[in-house]
């Protein structure tokens, strides 16, 4: 909230949210997960912007959400949650019209492309704009950058042997790079990467693209 307020944003944190579904979607509970979205625009239909820390989330309710059916009201409400719902680096740089924070950081940082933020989202250049503003940053592209990390979360749970082999490929990647810190939209990824490298005894950092920027202000 703290790099919102300093762009001239008055965010809100409303008590009553919970989970968006995903969760229970995926594993086909949708029953389960249609009742959570409604609350989900319940609470959210009369505020004026939804901005999500994760790709992951935000993709579930404007890709998602429009698929569920939504019981009376709310499957009208559903299309204007959707249209005002903002992952935050899309949010930042298309809504804000922001690209340089005015930060500074030395060091070899590469990004991880989520998959819902990538392939669902499209949204792949926004937060290597909020990145490549930072002076002294060297952003260095990974050589696997668009494959997945293998955390799915459900798919982590399902196929373990191929979440960790998918998780292993990708942190070969991320030493090949030799940089310092990997940063990325979804703290799952970076969890399931963070887990992988740390029982390796891989020395890897890893950080929320909102809480590496929001470190750096001073």
């Amino acid at each position: 909230m703290t790099l919102l307020r300093i762009l001239g944003c008055d965010p809100q944190y409303d008590p009553r949210q919970t989970c968006c579904g995903q969760p229970a979607f995926n594993a086909g509970y949708h029953t389960d997960a249609r009742l959570v979205a409604e609350h989900f625009v319940e609470v959210f239909k009369d505020a004026e912007e939804i901005v999500s820390l994760s790709g992951s989330c935000a993709t579930m309710v404007k890709v998602f959400y429009p698929q569920m059916e939504l019981t009376g009201a709310l499957s009208e409400t559903v299309g204007g949650i959707t249209s005002k719902t903002f992952e935050i680096t899309d949010y930042i740089v298309n809504q804000l019209g922001v690209t340089d924070l005015g930060l500074t950081y030395t060091g070899r940082v590469a990004y991880h492309d989520s998959c819902h933020i990538m392939r669902e989202l499209r949204i792949v250049d926004e937060p290597r704009k909020l990145l490549r503003s930072v002076k002294g940053i060297e952003l260095i592209e990974l050589d696997l950058a668009d494959r997945c990390c293998g955390f799915g979360g459900l798919f982590a749970t399902k196929f373990p042997d191929i979440s960790v082999a998918m998780g292993e490929e990708k942190l070969e990647s991320i030493q090949r790079a030799k940089v310092d810190l990997v940063v990325g939209c979804d703290n799952s990824c970076l969890m399931h990467l963070q887990g992988l490298a740390d029982k390796r005894g891989v020395n890897l950092k890893t950080k929320h693209i909102i809480e590496f920027l929001g470190d750096l202000i001073k």
